[in-house]
């Protein structure tokens, strides 16, 4: 097979989460512990971090890589999904994974693959895994799937775990309340290693520290640990002072990731930072800086506060759940607080719709739209269910056309959003 038809390969036999949902979701480790088993358990070969949350883990995952490759380390990066190029999940140094790679690990575990029929997230762990090995990565940074405890990521034994927060997502598959989420995301704490935890809410604290406990896992709480103030964003970057409380220590950043809720996933990267120092890391304040104001170019992330132009301003996010969609109502207030708003929206049928309508504002111009996958809710069902909220505005089939739409009826000062679906911003043509 050439990478095309690997690729269709992998897409068209493999059960797909991001395509089909729930469906393709495997709740246990055995196809992975199989499938590397079978390629000389990789993961066994390299140092790794480990990052869970609801929201910001794949910000998180890149700016820690960012951080550690320009401190000089061979840095491996594995996330998910991807937007534009499958390669994207599996990176060496901000190097999509080669081609050929993927082409001969697909062949060289084939037959295995059709015996066991592993879902396409638990096959790409293992390639990644093995890709990481083969290249001797001197770390990989890790970003879980869904949830924690059952996730494939989570037979690596990592040098250090982080979870950015726990939010209302994926419930049919977590559970129905935030202790429960937050017991599957505290399933990547591991005997003796430190874990970071981004934000907590009071009925989710007690998890954390009775896994941790259990564990003997060092736990840092990221917010009683640091503080953000004078926060100043552009279009180009967010500029902040980030203090840690308990040395008293004030230092200012500029990151290239200028979404308002990056501030909080910087702490998390902070304390991580100090704690990789501990375990032996060579890391200093000037390396931290330059990656952090560089990460988009170090590793390549996309769609996170992307801004594509101005006048009218075009913003893409992934933000698709409530706790995603409030921070970008709070960025937008912050700073666009009396402009035109233009909503270009779709997303995917097993997310809490209502409870992301709810929150947008009804003065503002939609334009509903789907992702091109089985698991997309079709347009005119968003519209309908958009409706009983009070908002208003045209249904298309692609995501261009609404775009091309918004630009044309959109004021020079105005901002168009685009947001609700990974899948969404994936297919935007930019």
């Amino acid at each position: 097979m050439n990478y095309q038809q690997t690729i269709d390969y992998l897409y068209k036999q493999l059960p797909m989460f991001s395509r089909i949902g729930t469906a393709a979701y495997k709740s246990d480790l055995h196809n992975t512990i199989e499938l590397c088993a079978a390629v000389g358990n990789p993961h066994t070969k390299f140092k790794s971090i480990h990052i869970a949350g609801t929201n910001g883990k794949g910000s998180t995952s890149h700016m820690l890589a960012a951080i550690l490759q320009q401190a000089g380390y061979k840095t491996g990066l594995y996330t998910s999904p991807h937007l534009k190029d499958f390669r994207e999940r599996i990176k060496l140094n901000g190097q999509m994974i080669p081609e050929e790679f993927v082409i001969n690990f697909t062949e060289k575990t084939k037959a295995l693959t059709e015996a066991i029929e592993p879902s396409f997230f638990e096959l790409t762990v293992a390639m990644a895994f093995d890709f990481f090995a083969s290249e001797k990565v001197d770390i990989a940074v890790i970003e879980t799937g869904l949830g924690g405890r059952l996730d494939s990521t989570n037979i690596i034994n990592p040098i250090l775990s982080i979870i950015t927060n726990i939010g209302w997502d994926h419930m049919n598959i977590l559970g129905d309340s935030l202790p429960k989420i937050a017991f599957e995301k505290a399933g990547i704490i591991k005997p003796n290693i430190p874990v970071v935890i981004g934000e907590y809410l009071p009925e989710t604290k007690n998890i954390f520290i009775e896994k941790a406990t259990k564990e003997n896992a060092a736990i840092h709480f990221v917010q009683d640990e640091y503080q953000v103030s004078d926060i100043s964003i552009s279009a180009q970057n967010l500029q902040c002072t980030v203090t840690n409380t308990l040395q008293h220590v004030a230092e200012q950043f500029s990151l290239d990731l200028n979404g308002l809720y990056q501030a909080k996933n910087l702490c998390s990267v902070l304390c991580a930072k100090g704690i990789l120092l501990k375990l032996g890391f060579l890391i200093n304040d000037e390396t931290v800086k330059f990656a952090l104001a560089n990460v988009k170019k170090i590793t390549g992330l996309q769609g996170r506060w992307q801004v594509l132009q101005e006048a009218p301003t075009i913003v893409l996010d992934v933000a698709h759940n409530e706790a995603g969609i409030l921070q970008v109502m709070e960025h937008l207030q912050r700073v666009y607080p009396n402009q035109p708003y233009h909503f270009v929206i779709g997303m995917v049928k097993d997310k809490e719709i209502d409870a992301v309508l709810k929150l947008l504002p009804a003065d503002a111009d939609y334009y509903f739209t789907s992702a091109h996958i089985p698991r997309a809710l079709p347009a005119k069902d968003l519209q309908e269910k958009a409706a009983i909220f009070g908002l208003k505005g045209n249904c298309y089939d692609d995501v261009n056309p609404a775009i091309t739409a918004a630009k044309l009826a959109a004021t020079k000062d105005a901002v168009i959003m685009v947001c609700g679906s990974v899948f969404l911003i994936g297919e935007v043509n930019y």
